[in-house]
């Protein structure tokens, strides 16, 4: 999906993941995905010679003892004499992984190392997979805080709802490095990137809009909080038992909040109520959306549905109806994918040594995801993720914004 992972109550179920994982063939080692695979997808390459006992004695001992010490007086070297800077941890305990839901740390590591090779694809930075064999949140807390001297950033991957968001604030609260939960905020900033477009192709001030967003996950709750900061005003969001609302007494403390900060028209009901006359559907949940509900939107509608492989609203229903759509997948147009955000998120940052990743900053990175489409249509609301152009231009708004907000020790 845009979002690598379908969160919180939207991961499949324990039951439900144990019996795809028992029911899985052995791996037929000749077929390419797992050629691929096989020894996994990273090394290790030196960015420095080591021809001679010379270089040896620059590159390790006695050299580098000058080096210590240098860092030990003045920490700030730190970022200039290793390869701290331009290096980030992604994070796991393999609790929400992909729509495959809790399949533990190991099962996450492929993941992860592929996470770690789009960072250093798109935007050359370095990214180490560490899976963590624990899902208690203090464990985490103090598992990555002990890290964190090694790494310039933090991109956390793949952690359940509710956990995440305190392990995510716990974390920004301790470290002063950006710290990026990117199923919450990367999901947001592309969908945001893309709603600024569809607005403009369908004539619709973004203000306007009535929003429904389903699924109230981490990827849920980061949508409608960004929305609401670009000033959307309408924004309804949906769990597997309909509208997310203050009347309701089965909400967990996050679900609480969230009721508190969005439904302005106090809508009750389910799915279907929440959509009756809606401008924007965002999927982010799974399942399937009746014909008869779609339909029940207004005229000229935008879809995205970005569960993957199978997209809440199929594309040839939003077809029948939507003036944009859009899904997390690359057979279609409009692909909303993470991949568009995170890169250039983390360049931006470590280009000017952030000490966090602000609202503003990712405000700033969905204009300039938006900004790449010359002419929006409805073919094309957002860029391509292999469009060079996108880290560039996001990373130079992240790094403008952080200096903005004095956010930056460059």
């Amino acid at each position: 999906m845009t979002a690598e992972t379908l969160s919180s109550e939207e991961a499949l179920t324990t039951e439900e993941t144990a019996h795809i994982v028992d029911r899985q063939p052995l791996p037929d080692p000749t077929a390419p995905v797992f050629a691929m695979h096989a020894g996994g997808k990273l090394e290790v390459v030196a960015r420095t010679p080591l021809r001679s006992r010379a270089d040896l004695a620059l590159a390790y001992t006695p050299g580098v003892a000058e080096v210590c010490l240098a860092i030990a007086a003045n920490p700030e070297l730190l970022d200039v004499y290793t390869g701290r800077g331009n290096t980030v941890a992604v994070v796991s305990d393999g609790t929400a992984v992909l729509g495959l839901g809790d399949i533990g740390p190991g099962a996450a590591m492929p993941v992860m190392e592929g996470k770690a090779m789009l960072f250093k694809h798109f935007a050359g930075i370095n990214a180490v997979p560490i899976c963590l064999d624990t899902t208690d949140p203090d464990e985490i807390v103090e598992t990555v805080a002990r890290l964190a001297p090694t790494f310039g950033g933090i991109n956390l991957e793949d952690i359940s709802a509710p956990r995440c968001f305190e392990i995510e604030r716990r974390l920004q609260e301790r470290l002063d490095l950006p710290v990026f939960h990117d199923d919450q905020h990367g999901t947001a900033v592309v969908v945001l990137a893309a709603l600024r477009n569809a607005a403009l192709v369908v004539d619709r001030p973004l203000a306007g809009l009535r929003v429904v967003i389903s699924g109230a996950g981490a990827a849920g709750v980061a949508i409608a909080d960004i929305l609401r900061r670009a000033g959307v005003l309408d924004v309804v969001v949906c769990d597997s038992r309909g509208i997310v609302e203050a009347g309701r007494t089965d909400l967990v403390s996050h679900k609480r909040e969230l009721a508190g900060r969005t439904n302005p028209r106090s809508l009750r009901g389910g799915l279907a109520d929440a959509m009756a006359g809606a401008d924007v559907y965002v999927g982010v949940s799974g399942g399937s959306v009746p014909e008869s509900v779609v339909a029940s939107m207004a005229e000229a509608p935008i879809i995205f549905a970005l569960a993957n492989p199978n997209p809440e609203v199929a594309p040839e229903l939003a077809g029948r109806y939507a003036a944009v759509a859009g899904t997390g997948r690359s057979d279609f147009p409009n692909q909303i994918n993470n991949v568009l955000a995170f890169p250039g998120i983390f360049r931006g940052a470590l280009d000017v040594r952030a000490t966090r990743i602000s609202e503003g900053m990712k405000l700033a990175a969905a204009a300039a995801i938006a900004g790449c489409v010359a002419v929006p249509s409805a073919a094309e609301v957002v860029p391509s993720v292999f469009d060079t152009r996108v880290v560039t231009a996001v990373a130079e708004a992240v790094a403008e914004q952080a200096r903005t907000e004095g956010n930056s020790r460059d």
